[in-house]
């Protein structure tokens, strides 16, 4: 009896080591999609002849929807990604460093107030149409001569993130979990924002170029389902709060833009995790 009991309790813990029970030493990486939500913002424009605020200045993604582009590798910064690649430090927990691939777009039909002033030098003779003093004075953007503003290749936020993983599959009384794994995870990241932000500012040229502009800061919460020990889909939950404190906005190293706002990302994403 005591033999048969014995057997019993090492078949049990051969039975736990076959799926991910030991995942220290373990590399992953995924790829995927995103959408977002965006808090509104108050963002100042400072150059030699103008400083103003537009004041909760609202603004969207740009989705592209279910399509190739997120596996062509001539076109995947086209769509909103993700990518993460990540390292085991033990049984529970993963240090990773990706690149959010988000896109912010400057909501044009909208009316948000401007505070500051607006002093441009006269063109061709001509006092140019948006010279003023602003005092939370309403400005109607839908016409796109004051002002285009988006982080459209994108919002880029390269981070670092340090997450916890649980496998909650004996919850779940799956028949072969041999071949079906679910685990929690939830984390914390931080990172730089390396925006490319293509604006078109009071009749200036347009500019669009990729520069360090700020921080950001995240926290996540997601579900993982891995399928054979070493294939995966994760869908995550993710929002955090980002500063950018120097934005281009022309090709002038006096003109810059600066803002801060929270977000929230939904992420689908699929992966593969392994052992070298």
């Amino acid at each position: 009896m005591c033999f048969a009991v014995n057997a019993f309790a090492q078949e049990e813990i051969a039975i736990q080591d076959k799926y991910t029970a030991h995942n220290k030493g373990k590399f992953f990486v995924s790829w995927g999609g995103n959408r977002e939500n965006y808090s509104k913002s108050d963002v100042t424009f400072r150059g030699k002849d103008y400083n103003f605020t537009v004041d909760n200045m609202k603004a969207h993604d740009k989705p592209k929807g279910w399509h190739i582009d997120y596996v062509n590798p001539a076109r995947m910064t086209i769509p909103q990604t993700n990518l993460k690649v990540g390292y085991f430090i033990n049984d529970h927990y993963s240090i990773a460093v990706g690149v959010d691939h988000m896109k912010y777009v400057m909501t044009q039909d909208q009316i948000a107030n401007v505070t500051g002033q607006i002093n441009l030098a006269t063109l061709d003779g001509e006092e140019q149409p948006h010279n003023g003093i602003y005092n939370n004075t309403p400005v109607n953007f839908t016409d796109k001569t004051f002002l285009t503003f988006e982080h459209t290749d994108g919002l880029n936020y390269v981070n670092t993130e340090f997450s916890r993983h649980d496998d909650v599959s004996r919850f779940f009384r799956l028949p072969n979990i041999d071949k079906v794994q679910i685990n929690l995870t939830e984390g914390i990241g931080a990172g730089i924002l390396y925006p490319k932000t293509n604006t078109k500012l009071l009749g200036k040229a347009r500019h669009d170029d990729f520069h360090i502009s700020g921080y950001g800061v995240s926290a996540k919460a997601g579900i993982n389902v891995t399928f054979y020990k070493h294939f995966y889909i994760q869908g995550e939950l993710k929002g955090g709060y980002i500063n950018m404190q120097d934005i281009k906005t022309t090709a002038s190293n006096e003109d810059s833009a600066s803002q801060d706002f929270f977000f929230f990302q939904r992420i689908i994403a699929f992966g593969g995790i392994f052992r070298i």
